[in-house]
C-alpha cells in the first residue's frame, strides 16, 4: 500500500530531476538572474540607500542578501512549474492522470521535485556569501537550509496552483509579473516595513511571503540577531510559512482535481 503511494510521487519526482539534468540553462538562468540583482540593484543602492531600523554597521548589499536568496527559490518554483503548461500541451499529463494513481500524488511528487531543485540552487547560492564578507556559523546554515525547504514547497506548490490553471505559458507568465514578483517585492526582501506608509504595511505584513524572508533573515543572522532589525519573530514567522507550504499544497491538489480538460 505504502509503496503504491509513493512509486508515483517518486517517479514524478526523478522525472522533475532528470528534466533539469537535460536543461542546464534552467540553473544558470535560476542563479544567474537573482545574481545580477544582487550585484547591480544591491551594489548600486548600498552607497545611496540606508535600510531603516537597522544598525550602522548593517549596509544594504548585506541586507538584500537573504531577499535574493528567496528571489533564487521564487525563480526556481517559476522555472520548475512552468513545466506542468508544457506537459499538457505535449501529452504527458494526459497519460499521468488516467492512470490509476492519486492527483494529490502528482501534485505533491511535482512539488517534490521543485522543493529538491530549489534547495540546490539555493544551496549554490549560500556557497557566495564570502564574496560580500559574510560569515555563517553551522547552526545558522542549517536552520537556513530548514527555511528554504519550508519556503521552497509553499512556493512550488503556489506555482502549481497556478501553472495548473493555465493553458500557455504566455498566460504563466502573465500571472507571474502580476502576482508572484510583487509578492517578493513588497515581503521586506527588497526593502523593510519600517517606515513606509500604512498601506504598504499592512500588505506587507498579511503577505505570507515576509514571514519566509524573515525566517531566512533571522537564521541566516542567529548569532547577530540585533543585525535583522524590526522583522517578525523566528517561531511566528516559521508557524506562517509551515501553514503557507500546507495552504498552497492543498490548494494546488485542489486545482489538479477540479482541471478535468486536459486535452
Amino acid at each position: 500500500m505504502i509503496a503504491r503511494i509513493l512509486l508515483p510521487v517518486v517517479t514524478i519526482w526523478w522525472r522533475e530531476i532528470i528534466r533539469f539534468l537535460r536543461q542546464r540553462s534552467r540553473l544558470v538562468s535560476a542563479i544567474a538572474q537573482p545574481l545580477v540583482f544582487w550585484l547591480l540593484l544591491g551594489g548600486g543602492l548600498n552607497a545611496s540607500f540606508r535600510p531603516s531600523g537597522l544598525p550602522a554597521e548593517t549596509n544594504y548589499i548585506t541586507y538584500f542578501y537573504p531577499g535574493v536568496l528567496a528571489l533564487v527559490l521564487l525563480f526556481t518554483a517559476i522555472f520548475s512549474t512552468i513545466a506542468v503548461v508544457q506537459d499538457r500541451r505535449e501529452g504527458f499529463l494526459q497519460g499521468v492522470l488516467i492512470a490509476p494513481v492519486s492527483r494529490w500524488s502528482v501534485v505533491f511528487g511535482q512539488a517534490c521535485g521543485g522543493t529538491t531543485l530549489a534547495l540546490v540552487q539555493g544551496a549554490l547560492f549560500l556557497v557566495l556569501s564570502p564574496i560580500i564578507g559574510l560569515s555563517f556559523s553551522f547552526a545558522s546554515v542549517l536552520s537556513t537550509v530548514g527555511v528554504m525547504v519550508l519556503l521552497s514547497f509553499g512556493l512550488t506548490s503556489l506555482g502549481l496552483a497556478i501553472a495548473w490553471r493555465m493553458d500557455s505559458t504566455q498566460g504563466f507568465h502573465a500571472v507571474m509579473n502580476l502576482i508572484l514578483i510583487p509578492i517578493w517585492l513588497l515581503s521586506g526582501a527588497f526593502f523593510p516595513v519600517a517606515g513606509v506608509s500604512p498601506l504598504l504595511e499592512w500588505v506587507m505584513k498579511i503577505n505570507p511571503l515576509t514571514y519566509g524572508v524573515a525566517a531566512l533573515r533571522r537564521c541566516l543572522y542567529l548569532n547577530n540577531p540585533s543585525a535583522v532589525g524590526e522583522i517578525p519573530q523566528l517561531t511566528l514567522s516559521l508557524v506562517v510559512t509551515g501553514l503557507f507550504c500546507i495552504v498552497m499544497y492543498f490548494g494546488a491538489a485542489q486545482t489538479a482535481y477540479r482541471r478535468v480538460d486536459i486535452t
